[in-house]
């Protein structure tokens, strides 16, 4: 049983964490995506992080609404968040998923949120970075993994090498999908997406985006996001090759590799 402290909780004993964990809607009900937020946590907990969620107090960041077109919706909860957010005088959020990264860090501002905002996997590289993690090669190590950049957090944010450089702190070998990075092909979900109907075509997308994990012969894919974990996942299922090759999200890989 994990214990984690809520905003509310910390403000009643007069102090404030060095982060808040922002969950999102997928981390806190998407059971696949659950896991990441438990993997993320133990990351935290681990190195001995102060940090706190919102609990009752988070809701949705809006974006599904931005992207599907739906703006009043959106400003709607956004302001309510920001709200919340100020009140606590919150100044950096790391989160799980990069659409909320996306929209807290690049929408808010303009509605009076300014936050520093970090994703999961640039947080997690820090502790490296400050010592305060290691791994000793790992339960991947040589392992043939590729890696699926997400939209949100490669070509919408440009970042690519943090977490190409987590993986290298496992020791596995690293091969990339003919279309990565810049040129990278999104697992279909993103701009609301997720949430639709499919148009017409000859194949879905993360179809597609298996079938060129699978011609690397990685046996794990790794991701950043939780819409990329279920896209993937359901698209290595729809091939059947779930016996042979498994989706992470990078944090989990971490986990399972600590000593």
């Amino acid at each position: 049983m994990m214990e984690v402290k809520t905003m509310a909780q910390y403000a009643a004993e007069g102090k404030s964490p060095e982060i808040l964990f922002w969950v999102g809607c997928a981390g806190s009900f998407d059971a696949r995506a659950q896991k990441v937020t438990k993997a993320f946590v133990e990351i935290l907990n681990k190195a001995n992080i102060d940090f706190a969620i919102l609990g009752n107090e988070e809701s949705c960041t809006g974006d599904p609404a931005r992207r599907a077109g739906n703006e009043f919706v959106f400003q709607m909860t956004a302001l309510q968040n920001i709200e919340v957010l100020n009140g606590y005088e919150i100044k950096k959020i790391v989160t799980a998923c990069p659409h909320c990264f996306n929209t807290l860090k690049n929408d808010y501002p303009a509605l009076g949120g300014n936050y520093e905002v970090v994703h999961h996997t640039q947080f997690i590289h820090g502790l490296f970075e400050e010592g305060k993690l290691a791994v000793e090669g790992g339960a991947f190590k040589g392992k043939k993994i590729t890696y699926h950049d997400s939209c949100y957090l490669g070509r919408v944010n440009g970042v690519y090498s943090v977490p190409r450089e987590l993986l290298a702190k496992l020791d596995v070998e690293l091969v990339e999908m003919k279309r990565c990075k810049t040129n990278g092909l999104c697992c279909g979900a993103g701009g609301a997406q997720m949430f639709k109907e499919d148009e017409p075509g000859e194949k879905r997308i993360n179809i597609e985006r298996v079938e060129e994990a699978l011609e690397t012969g990685a046996s794990i894919v790794a991701a950043n996001c939780p819409f990329c974990l279920t896209m993937m996942g359901d698209g290595v299922t729809a091939k059947e090759k779930a016996d042979d090759v498994s989706v992470y999200d990078i944090s989990e890989l971490i986990v399972q590799s600590f000593a």
